[in-house]
């Protein structure tokens, strides 16, 4: 199964790339789809694009559910490996 999770970026890198924090793991992603990006947003990450900005409140929310069903770590897992689960 593969999840679109919250992320937040943490440093901009060029127009199209960006360190995000996933769950204290920092990851390059491509950011070529969400425009007028500011360190500090959160953007919904899917297979390494982010997709779309999120309000901080909702990510906030949506990660700590992730976190109360232990699916963080999992989904964490997956991305520092590259590898879906199905």
């Amino acid at each position: 199964m593969c999840l679109a999770i919250p992320v937040r970026i943490e440093e901009l890198i060029d127009e199209e790339r960006a360190l995000a924090d996933i769950g204290g793991l920092r990851k390059e992603i491509n950011v070529a789809l969400v425009d007028d990006l500011s360190v500090g947003d959160y953007v919904i990450l899917h297979v390494g694009y982010a997709l779309n900005k999120l309000d901080p409140q909702e990510a906030e929310r949506t990660l700590a559910l992730f976190a109360e069903l232990g699916q963080l770590q999992d989904v964490c897992d997956e991305a520092e490996t590259g590898e879906d689960s199905v």
